[in-house]
């Protein structure tokens, strides 16, 4: 009985231990930037400094602003022919074309239904996840035809983060990391175990633990540590197996090795 428990307690370490991660340095890039928005398909950075949006390719840069806005809480350039921009003061989303050019301007004081958003990420279609602060919810919002298509189930601590792809969405609470699908149902929910933003890629998860970066497949509740050098993490994501780190001068860029 005695071997038994022993080669029990053993088989359980077994299958919970995960070794790390490994990540291979690919290249380093100077940049000054107020906040790092992501790198698309084609390797145009976004990002954002002096409260401009710029896009920087190979050979331009292109830029938006908005100073009537005022302050540019975030952007989102996961869809990269509808960049989703956030001024949280005025309540408004500015939705731009792939040269930075105004497509939607959506002012949530104007609608008939007022919402008071805190967060917005990008969905599929002409639709943008947004945080619902007054029904602490997570809302699917159409801006073509100003309707709601799904809702969340209310949270019940303060919101961290929240990212999202075409079919589905991650709020990242106090309490909980939570994955939603297109229709606004529940997937699963991890209790928040320190961690403080998160960033999605093909629906693998990278998240931001004290100086620490973890990563959770799709289909997984498993997380595994990400191996990096010891680098200040200001902001960080993931994009086609690039892990993509800013430390307010450099933009590192290290190969994830999943397999």
């Amino acid at each position: 009985m005695k071997h038994l428990l022993y080669f029990l307690f053993f088989l359980s370490a077994t299958c919970f231990a995960q070794e790390p991660l490994s990540t291979s340095f690919i290249k380093k890039t100077k940049l000054k930037a107020d906040a790092v928005i992501g790198v698309d398909a084609f390797g145009d950075l976004f990002y954002i400094k002096n409260n401009v949006l710029i896009k920087k390719s190979s050979t331009k840069e292109i830029t938006y602003s908005n100073i009537q806005l005022g302050t540019l809480t975030s952007a989102n350039s996961f869809n990269p022919l509808k960049i989703n921009v956030f001024y949280q003061a005025f309540n408004t989303v500015i939705i731009l074309d792939n040269r930075l050019a105004e497509i939607y301007k959506i002012d949530f004081n104007s609608n008939k239904i007022y919402k008071n958003v805190s967060h917005i990420s990008t969905g599929s279609d002409h639709t943008f996840w947004i945080f619902n602060q007054d029904l602490q919810h997570l809302e699917l919002y159409d801006y073509s035809n100003n309707s709601t298509r799904a809702t969340t189930q209310p949270v019940q601590s303060s919101v961290l983060d929240l990212t999202s792809n075409f079919n589905g969405s991650w709020l990242l609470t106090n309490n909980f990391l939570y994955q939603y699908n297109y229709f606004g149902s529940l997937v699963y929910k991890i209790k928040n175990d320190g961690y403080s933003s998160i960033s999605e890629s093909n629906e693998n998860i990278v998240i931001k633990k004290g100086d620490s970066l973890l990563y959770l497949p799709k289909n997984s509740k498993t997380l595994k540590e990400i191996e990096v050098p010891n680098l200040l993490i200001k902001q960080f994501f993931l994009t086609n197996g690039i892990l993509y780190i800013y430390d307010g001068e450099f933009l590192y860029h290290y190969q994830l090795k999943t397999k």
